[in-house]
């Protein structure tokens, strides 16, 4: 049985090729988390799935792996590691990312709330107000 922290690399390596053969650039980079949010605003609709969606089905495994996409291009970024607790039965949903300067941030959460709230729980704003936090740089110039 894997562990979280290898259900994180292989979940996010899945949701990153499966979003390529869908259209999506999901490259690892921050700009791709502008379309993880397009993902979410073509496949969902008032905080639910669309009907027949990339999001109607194992919508479960789908939000677990797209936080794990979301928390791997900040951790490439900025660098961190992943805390896990794989005893626990809500572990894929409580994964945490630490980065070097000590944030602590929780992408599959954010994930979910992206899509329960839709685009106020924006993505890419999460990951570039994270994923810019080594630099002086404001997170706009980085788009």
């Amino acid at each position: 049985m894997a562990t979280l922290k290898e259900d994180i690399k292989t979940g996010s390596n899945w949701i990153s090729a499966a979003l390529k053969s869908s259209g999506y650039k999901a490259d690892f980079s921050l700009k791709s988390l502008k379309e993880v949010d397009r993902f979410f605003d073509e496949h969902s609709k008032d905080g639910k799935p669309t009907d027949g969606g990339l999001l109607s089905e194992q919508i479960g495994n789908r939000l677990f792996c797209i936080g794990s996409y979301v928390g791997e291009v900040i951790r490439k970024k900025i660098g961190g590691e992943w805390i896990v607790n794989d005893s626990d039965p809500q572990g894929e949903i409580n994964i945490t990312l630490k980065t070097t300067h000590g944030t602590q941030m929780w992408p599959v959460q954010r994930v979910m709330k992206r899509l329960q709230n839709g685009a106020e729980d924006s993505i890419a704003a999460y990951g570039s107000f994270i994923g810019t936090e080594d630099t002086k740089k404001p997170f706009w110039k980085f788009w």
